[in-house]
């Protein structure tokens, strides 16, 4: 990956930008600078012990808090906490063991990101930066460094969309790891990391906010710069020292048809970059309902009978079975949504993630199903109940949520409702459908079931001759 040539000097920045991100950056490359001063006290790094190998320059998501509190005069430690998962989102610091970039009050090691790695160097990598590096992560071979459901997801749409390319970027990759292997051992596991969680800022992991994303109005402010800017006061901030004559032919100005004409061609651009080409949409159409059709009772004739024309309720029992037929079992693999609406299909599901001790983020979703059906008297108890066990500091099952869905689950929770964590339960969601429900599909709990119930070795079977006979 080669430097920006903007940056002259790794890690710092041009000091005659003074764009309101740049200023940013200034700010908290200082408190992130003071941080790593041992001569005046910063955050203790240290290097840990873990079983049969060592884990070298590492803080805690504790020690972090502790600092902030202590060097900013933060009283609140949950404002610390906000803030320094606003850093974390700019890549300053990020957790070695998770994509997710948020700051946790507790145990969890962090690793503070190289100067060369900082947003300050006007970093703007393409996809073929990205697909060399997860080209060189499958190269590499390590535990620690195998690609996670997203990442495989991403190297294999890559692989398909630079097909042509694509041995010049293995060739690169390839390149890349024989030089990283004459490196130190220990070096190389911290620049293993730091490369991870420069790319886990630039492309994150789905649910989580991409910092580096343009806003559309401030893409389109920059388009249009004769636009005047406006201040809070609803003034532009241009024509507060200027008399009224002035401020007259700086409206008159903004709105001339060539201002009007380029604000039109560009959200014209902009729609029609999110616009779908109808034979796709066609497609989608045609590929869902063939996936549907045996389960379409206009299409396909239910089984053993339909009991909405008959006196035979064998379908419905079927259908409240604990024992799911492959009819079922098959459906649960359609899409995430599919699987929660069976109540069998969530109780699998669970067992997988208990297995893998990662259950909170579908029980979370599931008592949040379960308050939006509670009495209004017993909302307000209820929604404490889930904070406290889910979201609060210290939390006995935390969650991982981005810092935007956080601060507005902690404002609804002011105002407690049925719908108070719709926003988190929405996260959650995406998370489950990015990373825990593909692992879960792919695992041999799923996949024993799906062929058990093939084979015709479940009960459902047994229990439906049974009943077809007696009737």
């Amino acid at each position: 990956m080669a430097q920006s040539s903007d940056a002259s000097v790794v890690g710092v920045p041009d000091p005659e930008d003074n764009t309101p991100n740049m200023i940013v950056y200034r700010k908290i490359e200082d408190i992130i600078t003071l941080m790593q001063d041992d001569k005046a006290a910063g955050v203790p790094i240290r290097t840990v012990k873990s079983f049969l190998s060592k884990i070298p320059s590492v803080v805690t998501g504790a020690d972090i808090v502790q600092w902030l509190v202590k060097n900013l005069n933060i009283e609140d430690p949950a404002e610390a906490i906000h803030l320094g998962s606003l850093i974390a989102a700019q890549g300053y610091i990020f957790p070695i063991s998770d994509h997710v970039l948020t700051l946790k009050d507790d145990g969890t090691f962090y690793r503070f990101q190289a100067p060369y790695f900082w947003p300050s160097n006007c970093w703007e990598p393409e996809n073929t930066d990205y697909a060399i590096y997860l080209c060189k992560r499958t190269m590499q071979n390590k535990a620690r460094l195998e690609l996670a459901d997203y990442e495989a997801e991403n190297l294999a749409r890559l692989q398909r969309a630079f097909a042509r390319k694509w041995e010049f970027i293995f060739m690169q990759a390839e390149a890349q790891v024989k030089i990283d292997r004459k490196k130190d051992k220990t070096e190389r596991k911290i620049l293993d990391s730091q490369e991870r969680g420069f790319w886990d800022v630039h492309r994150p992991v789905p649910g989580c906010v991409n910092t580096t994303e343009m806003d559309i109005r401030k893409c389109r402010r920059m388009k249009n710069p004769q636009k005047v800017k406006k201040s809070v006061y609803g003034v532009s901030e241009d024509s507060q020292s200027q008399s009224p004559v002035h401020m007259a032919s700086h409206v008159i100005r903004k709105t001339t048809k060539d201002d009007l004409r380029k604000q039109i061609n560009f959200l014209n651009v902009q729609i029609d970059r999110h616009c779908l080409k109808m034979s796709k949409v066609a497609d989608s159409f045609i590929a869902f309902t063939e996936q549907y059709t045996e389960y379409d009772p206009f299409l396909t004739p239910a089984e053993p009978s339909n009991p909405w024309i008959s006196d035979d309720a064998t379908f419905w029992d079927l259908e409240n079975s604990k024992e799911p037929n492959q009819q079922r079992v098959k459906r649960w693999g359609f899409s995430l949504n599919e699987m929660l609406k069976d109540s069998v299909g969530r109780e699998q599901f669970l067992r997988f993630l208990e297995s893998e001790f990662s259950s909170e983020n579908l029980r979370f979703w599931m008592v949040v199903q379960d308050l939006k059906k509670q009495p209004l008297h017993e909302v307000p108890k209820r929604v404490e109940e889930i904070w406290q066990e889910f979201l609060a500091p210290g939390a006995q099952s935390a969650i991982n949520l981005d810092s935007h869905s956080f601060e507005k689950t902690s404002q609804n929770v002011k105002d407690q409702g049925r719908y108070t964590f719709e926003d988190a339960q929405a996260h959650i969601y995406k998370l489950m459908k990015s990373d825990s429900y593909a692992r879960f599909l792919r695992s041999n709990a799923y996949q024993d079931l799906l062929l058990m119930k093939k084979k015709g070795k479940s009960l459902t079977s047994k229990r439906l001759t049974g009943l077809m006979q007696s009737s």
